[in-house]
């Protein structure tokens, strides 16, 4: 089965890459012809297979954690896209192993979805994974909060090796508590940032309300964020704080760089490799946005910034983190599978920081939903297109001169740079 699946599920990838690229299908090929296809080939690396999830960052977190591999002299395999179901790891697969499926790498890294994820460790167990949070998001799929929060928990427990844990979600670093035989490392924050980042409880505490609860003692971090400045962050790791440039933008990403510095430390650390913390700083410090994470492109000599936007959390801290103040503004919302189907949580993102410009272009199968939210808010709107092509076209031309900003879900990211890709230098990730 291996002689056919293999050659297979290369020809079909090629052919989904001329429709754009980034397409699962040809993991979905593979895992319906030959399902021991994922299982037998990452069973080869000598590091194992390290997991990432949670309900924000887990994109931009795992490229981070690639390359300050790749800094250290490792070998990384994993899921550029962001697709993060099993499918898409198997069709990145497909695109990495030769004709006879041997795959040549030191260690996997690999993004996943909280609920794929369930199922990606009962097939094959991790040696390490990173648990960065759990927030109220696609409530079609996940129920309530304390769902994801289990799905966390059954990645932990299927780990072999170590579980990186945030210590500031209380959801997270309790999964610690459960834990029999695995190695737990938390990653943290200075008190003086923890409003900064709220956990799920901290955004829905009422004024004068009791304070969610935490744990009784906060565990040590092997990494603490201890001070985020414009382009610069703080760390304190083997009780020395280091300071480092970051090209990364978004406080959001400041703090899983915390997260990722754990995870690298943890695996190099597990073997023979030993990490030089010059050469992690050096890398971290270059690491530039995942695709649609604050990627910034530029359309008629002005940047035009791509945020994604998936829950009242990540709209939240984009829209801080990324001021409206002098940028066009467009917003596109689409209810596709993958970006959930329930749109109810605009209901609790607070848009008054948009309030003095406005909102020049709404767009995606949700636009007038948004349209709707954003007149309670009392956010003045340009125009409502619901189609991304000719809404993205006037977006462009009447913002002409001007730097522009794009907040967008996961799929209508994906379509605004497929139609940008026609107009400007777009990265092709696949």
């Amino acid at each position: 089965m291996l002689y056919i699946s293999v050659p297979l599920g290369k020809l079909v990838r090629r052919v989904s890459r001329l429709r754009g690229g980034g397409s699962a299908l040809p993991g979905l090929v593979v895992e319906k012809i030959d399902p021991g296809f994922m299982q037998r080939t990452l069973a080869t690396l000598p590091h194992g297979v390290a997991v990432v999830s949670g309900t924000n960052g887990k994109t931009t977190t795992t490229k981070m954690v690639v390359e300050l591999l790749e800094s250290q002299g490792l070998k990384v395999f994993t899921n550029r896209t962001g697709s993060n179901f099993t499918r898409g790891v198997a069709a990145a697969l497909l695109g990495e192993v030769d004709w006879r499926g041997r795959l040549t790498a030191d260690v996997a890294v690999l993004e996943l979805d909280e609920a794929h994820a369930v199922h990606f460790v009962n097939r094959v167990p991790p040696r390490y994974s990173l648990l960065l949070n759990v927030l109220r998001d696609q409530l079609d799929r996940f129920g309530e909060i304390d769902k994801t929060a289990q799905l966390l928990q059954h990645i932990a427990d299927k780990t072999s090796g170590t579980v990186v844990l945030n210590r500031e979600d209380p959801r997270v670093a309790r999964i610690a508590d459960t834990l029999t035989g695995q190695d737990v490392q938390y990653f943290g924050l200075d008190d003086s940032l923890l409003s900064t980042f709220p956990n799920d409880d901290d955004m829905r505490a009422a004024p004068g309300s009791p304070t969610p609860a935490v744990l009784p003692r906060k565990p040590h971090a092997d990494v603490v964020l201890r001070k985020v400045g414009p382009d610069t962050a703080d760390f304190e790791y083997d009780g020395v704080t280091v300071t480092t440039a970051m090209k990364l933008r978004g406080v959001y990403n400041i703090f899983n760089a915390a997260a990722a510095l754990t995870l690298a430390r943890s695996i190099c650390g597990g073997g023979a490799v030993t990490a030089d913390h010059a050469t992690l700083l050096t890398a971290l410090s270059r690491v530039e946005p995942a695709f649609g994470r604050g990627e910034s492109l530029t359309v008629d000599g002005q940047p035009l910034d791509l945020v994604l936007v998936k829950n009242p959390s990540g709209f939240r801290l984009g829209l801080k983190s990324f001021p409206a103040d002098g940028y066009a503004t467009m917003i596109a919302i689409n209810d596709n599978y993958a970006d959930g189907r329930d749109m109810s949580w605009l209901w609790d993102v607070e848009f008054d920081s948009l309030r003095d410009g406005g909102v020049d272009q709404l767009t995606g199968s949700r636009a007038y939903d948004m349209a709707l939210r954003l007149q309670y808010d009392d956010v003045r709107i340009g125009a409502v297109q619901p189609e991304i092509a000719p809404a993205l076209t006037e977006f462009i031309r009447a913002a002409k001169g001007k730097p522009k900003r794009i907040f967008c879900t996961y799929t209508a990211m994906l379509a605004i740079r497929r139609e940008l890709s026609k107009i400007t230098t777009v990265e092709v990730v696949s």
